[in-house]
């Protein structure tokens, strides 16, 4: 006859030890996802344009995997099943998108409110054997706002085969598709890209160049001395300031220097500022700081994100204060 009390310890026993194998299956899932982290959320931002929905997006995608881990059966790479599943939250994001309004269309970062800066210090931070290299002709923030012109699949379809090099046969896998059709989708997303990009963009520099940084120093002492003249100098003739998500913006070395004028010098100046030089999307990036009068320290006030063109400015997009922790800016100086 069966002990009752040894029929308990057995019980016990088996839901310990299932749930050791539970723990021991999480903490192993979680760690070949984690592997893939950083990847998959530099492809969920060219995706989406927001480094906000980009991290939801990653956040996503592990709940996805984890609740789905049994349909991993090893026909593909653990890794190209995480962008199966990471591509498709992104095209469900994008389809809850209400549908945009074009304000500008000579100006297409301004058809994309939601466009954020991504630091370039989290762009050099992958330890991700298999993780592509971030160049900056995908990253910069003239790309990811032409790409936001692109219907999703368009979208999904020129990322995969023209960034990170997927074949045609994996993307119409991943896709659920024909190969024609993913050939087909690829050819009209250059079409409409090629549309949208700044005409010069063939002449930028993968990296940031002797005269690029020479630039932005001329463009920093300018703005911190107040000197209007030699902010002029250093702006293109037609030069563009924008400040997303607002759709205001604004063309012409005059007009700008107009608007500074009344913050930057003069009697009615908001104060003394202060700029400190980083990056994002492969830019050249400047932190404004500004101390008022009576105060002693120097508050945040915005992040400028420039597209320097030869030896002047050619574009600049200003984003809120609210960004700079995540580029590990101090908040105040």
């Amino acid at each position: 006859m069966r002990c009752a009390a040894c029929g308990q310890h057995a019980t016990v026993q088996a839901r310990r030890t299932a749930m050791s194998e539970v723990a021991t299956m999480t903490v192993d899932f979680t760690r070949e996802t984690e592997k893939h982290r950083h990847e998959l959320r530099v492809h969920c931002y060219r995706m989406l344009g927001s480094f906000d929905e980009a991290e939801d997006l990653v956040q996503e995608t592990f709940l996805r995997a984890w609740r789905g881990r049994d349909t991993f059966q090893g026909r593909s790479s653990f890794r190209a099943w995480l962008y199966r599943i990471a591509t498709n939250a992104c095209l469900d994001a994008i389809d809850r998108r209400p549908a945009s309004t074009v304000v500008a269309p000579e100006m297409p970062t301004v058809e994309v409110p939601w466009l954020q800066p991504f630091p370039d210090a989290l762009l050099d931070e992958s330890a991700e054997p298999d993780a592509e290299v971030v160049a900056r002709e995908t990253i910069e923030l003239a790309f990811l706002a032409a790409v936001q012109h692109l219907p999703a699949k368009q979208r999904a379809v020129l990322v995969l085969r023209d960034v990170l090099g997927w074949r045609a046969s994996e993307t119409a896998d991943l896709l659920d598709d024909t190969v024609p059709a993913v050939n087909s989708a690829l050819q009209r997303a250059r079409v409409t890209l090629r549309k949208h990009l700044p005409e010069r963009r063939a002449d930028w520099s993968a990296d940031p160049s002797a005269e690029e940084k020479a630039v932005v120093k001329r463009f920093v002492e300018a703005h911190e001395q107040g000197d209007l003249s030699a902010l002029a100098a250093v702006l293109r003739e037609d030069a563009l300031w924008a400040m997303p998500p607002q759709p205001e913006w604004h063309r012409g070395r005059d007009t700008l220097i107009g608007i500074w004028m009344p913050m930057v010098a003069g009697p009615e100046a908001w104060g003394e500022w202060k700029l400190v030089v980083t990056s994002a999307n492969r830019q050249p990036a400047v932190a404004n700081y500004v101390k008022r009068p009576g105060s002693d320290v120097f508050e945040p006030v915005a992040l400028d994100v420039l597209r320097v063109e030869g030896d002047q400015v050619a574009e600049i997009l200003t984003f809120p204060a609210d960004m700079f922790a995540r580029f590990g800016l101090p908040a105040t100086c």
